[in-house]
C-alpha cells in the first residue's frame, strides 16, 4: 500500500504538487489523468523517491519512506523517454534487476524470455538497444520493469511511442500482469480514453491538485466538478451558460428541459455541459432540444466526423458517426437530449446534476 499524506512540492516560488492525500492499495491499477503540466510526473517522482516533498509524508506498507532515495525503495519506473543500458544486449538489459536481486540463472532466463515474448522482443535479445527502433527500446524498458517484481510500478505515458496495435494489446496485458504481482500499479496519461481502457481507479489532476479519485467509470460518469469533467473529456466537453427558473433550464428564450431535483438547485445562472458524442445532427424523440449555430471546421477520421461549431459565445465539438461533408460558415442545427446533461453550479462549478442512470455510460 502506498500512502501520501498532505504531500506538497515547491520549487522556488512555484508549487508543483499541492497538499495531496492519496491511498493506493497493492494489486490495484491506478491512473493519473491530466493535461501536460498537471503534475503527473512530479507526483510520480515523489512516489519513486527521485524527489523529496517540501512537506508531508510518504508511507509504503506502513513504513515511512519520506526522504529515502529511489535506490533504497523497491520501485520500478518507466518514462515515455526510454532509458536502457546502451552497452548491454536487450537480454542483459531485461535481466539486470534480477541479477542485482541474486536470482538464479534458470530464473533469470525464464523471466527474461517470458517478458520478451509478451513484448515481442524475442528476436532482438542478442542486439544492443541502439540498434533497435524507438518503440523496441521502449518495450525493452517496460520488460525490465516487468521482471523486477517490485512493490510500486510507475509508468509515465509509456506506450506513446508504440504502434497502435501493440499499444492496444499492452493496455490490456500490462495492468493485469503488474497487478498480479501485488504491486501498486500507477499509470500516467493525458488521454481520457486510455484511462477508460485501463479501468481500475483514476485520479484526476489539475495544477498539482487532485480534483477527484475513485473507480474510473465513477469518476467519468459522476465528476465532482466542472474541472474534473473537462479533464475527463476528449474531445473537449461542451458547455453552455443557462438560467434556472422554477425548475426549468433556459438558454435565452430556448427551454432546455426540467432539472431532476428542483428543490436542490438554486435559481439563477449555471453551467450546462455534455460530451461531444451526446449531440445529434438528427431530431429524434430523445434528442429533441434544438440548438442553432454555424460550422467553423470539420475533421473526417473515416468512420467518424468531428464537427466544430459556434453557438452564441460557445464553441462546441460534435462527434458523429459516418462521413459528413460540411463547410465553414454553414448554418447547422443540432439536437440535445435532456437526459444527457451535466449541470454545474454557476457559483463554484460543483456538480448539481448528472445524466440519469438509465443513460449513463461512455
Amino acid at each position: 500500500m502506498l500512502e501520501l499524506q498532505n504531500v506538497s512540492k515547491k520549487v522556488g516560488v512555484k508549487t508543483h504538487i499541492n497538499d495531496v492525500n492519496l491511498t493506493l492499495q497493492g494489486g490495484t491499477v491506478n491512473v493519473l489523468l491530466g493535461p501536460t503540466l498537471a503534475g503527473k510526473t512530479s507526483l510520480m517522482r515523489l512516489m519513486a523517491g527521485l524527489d523529496r516533498p517540501t512537506s508531508g509524508e510518504i508511507i509504503v506498507n506502513g513504513v515511512r519512506v519520506t526522504g529515502k532515495s529511489v535506490r533504497h525503495r523497491n520501485v520500478a519506473m518507466v518514462y515515455q523517454q526510454f532509458i536502457n543500458y546502451p552497452a548491454m544486449t536487450v537480454y542483459d538489459n531485461i535481466a539486470s534487476p534480477l541479477k542485482l536481486q541474486g536470482a538464479s540463472k534458470a530464473t533469470i532466463d525464464s523471466e527474461v524470455r517470458k517478458a520478451a515474448e509478451l513484448l515481442k522482443l524475442t528476436e532482438f535479445l542478442d542486439r544492443t538497444p541502439l540498434s533497435l527502433s524507438g518503440g523496441q527500446q521502449q518495450r525493452t524498458a517496460i520488460a525490465r520493469a516487468l521482471v523486477k517484481k517490485v512493490e510500486l510500478v510507475l509508468l509515465d505515458e509509456p506506450l506513446a511511442n508504440l504502434d497502435y496495435k501493440l499499444r492496444e494489446e499492452l493496455r490490456v496485458e500490462l495492468p493485469r500482469l503488474f497487478a498480479a504481482t501485488g504491486a501498486v500499479f500507477v499509470y500516467a496519461t493525458t488521454e481520457p480514453h486510455e484511462a477508460l481502457l485501463l479501468g481500475g481507479a483514476t485520479c484526476t489532476l489539475h495544477e498539482g491538485r487532485i480534483t477527484q479519485f475513485g473507480p474510473t467509470i465513477d469518476v467519468y460518469n459522476q465528476p465532482v466538478d466542472l474541472r474534473t469533467a473537462q479533464t475527463f473529456s476528449d474531445p473537449p466537453l461542451n458547455t453552455l451558460t443557462v438560467q434556472c427558473h422554477a425548475g426549468q433550464l433556459y438558454n435565452g428564450d430556448i427551454a432546455l428541459g426540467n432539472v431532476l431535483n428542483p428543490d436542490s438547485i438554486a435559481q439563477g445562472s449555471h453551467i450546462l455541459a455534455f460530451r461531444p458524442h451526446h449531440v445529434s445532427l438528427q431530431q429524434t424523440e430523445t434528442y429533441s432540444v434544438p440548438i442553432k449555430g454555424a460550422i467553423t471546421a470539420s475533421e473526417i477520421t473515416g468512420s467518424e466526423t468531428y464537427i466544430h461549431m459556434k453557438t452564441g459565445e460557445s464553441n462546441w465539438v460534435v462527434l458523429t458517426h459516418g462521413v459528413h461533408k460540411v463547410s465553414s460558415g454553414d448554418p447547422v442545427t443540432v439536437y440535445l437530449n435532456p437526459a444527457r446533461y451535466y449541470l454545474f453550479s454557476g457559483v463554484d462549478q460543483t456538480l448539481l446534476q448528472a445524466p440519469t442512470k438509465a443513460v449513463e455510460g461512455v
